[in-house]
């Protein structure tokens, strides 16, 4: 993950519906990236799982991807951690969505710097 650092990550708050397998879960995106997503849950699936993640931006179609789950960050016991869940990367895009998921990031990029959330 630490090559997709480089892409800035946006806080944001849109649901998602993700799937590996046989299971099927609904959460919230915390931020996104051009290159993935963090997904707040106190129940991370392992790394390398892959997903099917069905995004849905405000007044927008919901978008559909592949990703990976390529670290997380579980809840620890006795410890603080407000921030539990998982960084996923998104996989096989092809150029249709990955120009779409740019331009929701840099929309998100824009209504931020614009002090509009």
């Amino acid at each position: 993950m630490n090559d997709n650092r480089r892409y800035e990550r946006f806080e944001t708050s849109w649901s998602v519906d993700y799937a590996s397998g046989d299971t099927f879960l609904f959460a919230y995106i915390q931020n996104i990236s051009e290159m993935g997503i963090f997904i707040r849950t106190e129940r991370p699936l392992p790394i390398g799982t892959l997903l099917t993640l069905r995004l849905a931006p405000p007044n927008e179609d919901v978008l559909e991807l592949r990703g990976e789950v390529v670290w997380i960050n579980p809840i620890k016991l006795r410890e603080s951690n407000p921030n539990p869940g998982m960084g996923v990367r998104f996989t096989d895009f092809d150029e249709t969505q990955r120009e779409r998921v740019v331009e929701l990031v840099r929309t998100i990029a824009y209504l931020r710097q614009h002090g509009e959330h």
